[in-house]
């Protein structure tokens, strides 16, 4: 059975990332890149399915790790009755080939290592031909796959797996290093391994000390921003909302769904996250991948797309995979790319409006793609869609998906005003008006006092703390207080906030049927921060982070029942969410730094009033 999800850890080459155990297991890996088929799939099934474990070959009596200050090198520490053995995994930013790197180094005394090794290409389906080179590389070779393994040690077979059984003492270090390559192509050449070492340490500190956060938790802050840098893929700047798929949103549930992708929908968090972060370069880069997705007819514009901006990402299963502690079906692929969801054009188009604002150099000029995606909104806003959670059956008119349809007309009109853009104005204001007045009549609920998940119903939606936001409604609004107050009474579970209203059940499904959203417990504190109740939000931060596991990792969901972490791991959105919440709280503290809520009025009324 693989590890709870909060025992593992992150590595990666900003091409592809790896989980590892507290147990020295790396139970997940795609390799060559976040988005290809696994080599390791244990962490979704059996170590039979692909793993490859470092760790003492008895039981320690204790295990602490770190990551090295403000890099992405895990440091593991064993310890036994007879010494102490530091475990040393990363990766190395890419070269020619994509390594892993695995250093044993005895601390104290010492101490009996095992080490088994199981490759399967093809997320768990294909067992590789093996050989042992002369030189004592081992090669495995399965259609388009090649690894190559070069220790220190010797290893030998049992069975499928290959093992090796060594003894390290105080002040010896041994290597082991994994590196992958088509199998058409000769076999890589080896690396140094403490240069490489240095390299990678010198990178993470350069890129690091790039981050102007200055707050209390600026180590916690960091460390969400070198985990958004993980999950970016270099050649195109496009992020990934979690290197995982198929980890669920309840232990033992069907809500299992493939995060290897880029959502528009995450582009203006992750644009503000980046930009206020000290992070520009990325922040364009990011922004760029946004241009180069979307680019051709809006009719066509998808909600998420891969790394490399392609649109087709059909959906399947993979039976033969067990899944996460018995959670199936395991899919590979996302069917919602597919569906209508409206609030991707207005994040697209808050996304480009807050570029201007904070003068990122772009590769080309989006304001004709903006009108364009503006004509088309106009002839499909009032229609019903899938919403910002992607529900998988008939449409509906969300409050949320409508008042971003009012976000892209409104920054489209602040290009105008603004920045001196050309654009039909005057119909863009008609629109506007009656997109908010729409929602202000079918989508509010006297009863309640609040806002609504759609119209027609009396359900909340924790999306629905982003209208003071986007710049809907003032904070003062006693709509938006209402709305605030509703979500806490209906949507507040041991302190965390869930995105769906319990109140409503799924058909099929038994409450509860998933975790407290992480996004959507921060999304509350930053509307505490534009109600002036900052001392609530700095308690709703520090639960939030509070959570993250001994590395500072969260995931996309919290059981509070289980007191675990769930959803795939680690999670963009908790983590870009994490950073714009330190950052809008540290501006209420502090008035003359500047916050990084989306809208402009609600930024400077919350400065006044802090």
């Amino acid at each position: 059975m693989p590890s709870p999800i909060e025992d593992y850890a992150l590595i990666g080459d900003c091409l592809t990332a790896a989980l590892v155990g507290r147990n020295g297991s790396i139970d997940w890996l795609c390799w060559p890149t976040f988005d290809s088929d696994a080599t390791f799939a244990a962490l979704l099934g059996k170590p039979e399915h692909g793993r490859w474990q470092i760790a003492p070959a008895e039981e320690p009596a204790g295990v602490t790790r770190a990551y090295r200050g403000d890099t992405l090198i895990l440091e593991t520490r064993f310890v036994g009755k007879d010494g102490t053995v530091t475990l040393i995994d990363f990766m190395p930013p890419r070269g020619k080939s994509s390594d892993i790197v695995r250093i044993v180094r005895a601390d104290r005394g010492t101490m009996k290592m095992r080490m088994e090794l199981v490759l399967r290409f093809g997320s768990g389906t294909s067992v590789p031909w093996v050989r042992k080179l002369e030189d004592g590389t081992l090669q495995a070779i399965a259609g388009p796959d090649m690894v190559v393994l070069r220790s220190d040690v010797e290893t030998h077979g049992e069975g499928m797996t290959t093992v090796a059984e060594f003894t390290v003492r105080a002040g010896e270090t041994l290597s082991f290093v994994l590196t992958y390559d088509a199998s058409h192509l000769p076999i890589p050449e080896p690396i140094d391994v403490h240069q490489a070492l240095a390299e990678t340490e010198a990178f993470w500190d350069e890129w690091s000390a790039r981050g102007n956060f200055k707050g209390r938790h600026r180590n916690l802050i960091q460390r969400s921003l070198v985990t958004l840098k993980a999950l970016t893929y270099a050649p195109t700047g496009g992020i990934v909302a979690a290197p995982t798929t198929s980890l669920p949103e309840k232990l033992g549930g069907e809500r299992n769904w493939d995060y290897r992708f880029c959502w528009i929908r995450d582009a203006t968090f992750t644009l503000l996250a980046l930009t206020n972060s000290g992070y520009q370069e990325e922040a364009a880069a990011w922004h760029n991948w946004l241009l180069r997705a979307v680019a051709g007819s809006p009719a066509d514009m998808q909600i998420m797309y891969s790394i490399t901006g392609q649109r087709r990402l059909l959906e399947w299963t993979a039976p033969w995979l067990p899944g996460y502690e018995g959670a199936t079906p395991v899919r590979f692929g996302n069917a919602a790319h597919a569906q209508l969801q409206l609030d991707v054009y207005g994040e697209l188009m808050d996304a480009f409006h807050q570029a201007r604002v904070t003068k990122l150099q772009l590769d080309g000029e989006t304001w004709p793609i903006e009108l364009a995606l503006l004509k088309h909104l106009a002839e499909i806003w009032s229609e019903p869609d899938s919403g910002i959670w992607e529900r998988r059956g008939p449409g509906r008119h969300y409050v949320f998906s409508k008042a971003m349809c009012w976000v892209a007309f409104d920054r489209g009109i602040k290009g105008v005003e603004r920045f001196g853009l050309k654009g039909p104005v005057d119909e863009w204001r008609d629109i506007r008006n009656r997109i908010h007045a729409d929602i202000c009549a079918h989508g509010f609920d006297k009863k309640q006092n609040s806002y609504v998940e759609s119209y027609g119903s009396q359900m909340l939606d924790a999306s629905l703390l982003l209208l003071p936001a986007i710049g809907f409604l003032p904070p003062s609004d006693p709509r938006i207080a209402g709305t605030i107050a509703a979500i806490e009474k209906h949507l507040m579970r041991d302190g965390f906030v869930l995105r769906h209203d319990p109140r409503e059940t799924p058909p099929g499904e038994q409450q509860p049927i998933e975790g407290a959203f992480l996004a959507c417990t921060l999304w509350l504190a930053d509307a505490y921060v534009l109600s002036n109740r900052v001392d609530e939000a700095r308690i709703l931060f520090w639960r939030v982070a509070s959570i993250a596991n001994d590395v500072g990792l969260l995931s996309e969901e919290y059981d509070t029942h289980e007191r675990r972490l769930t959803g795939n791991f680690p999670q963009a959105l908790t983590h870009i969410a994490l950073v714009n919440t330190a950052q809008n709280i540290f501006a209420a503290l502090h008035p003359t730094k500047p916050a990084v809520q989306r809208s402009e009025e609600s930024s400077s009324k919350e400065r006044s009033e802090a």
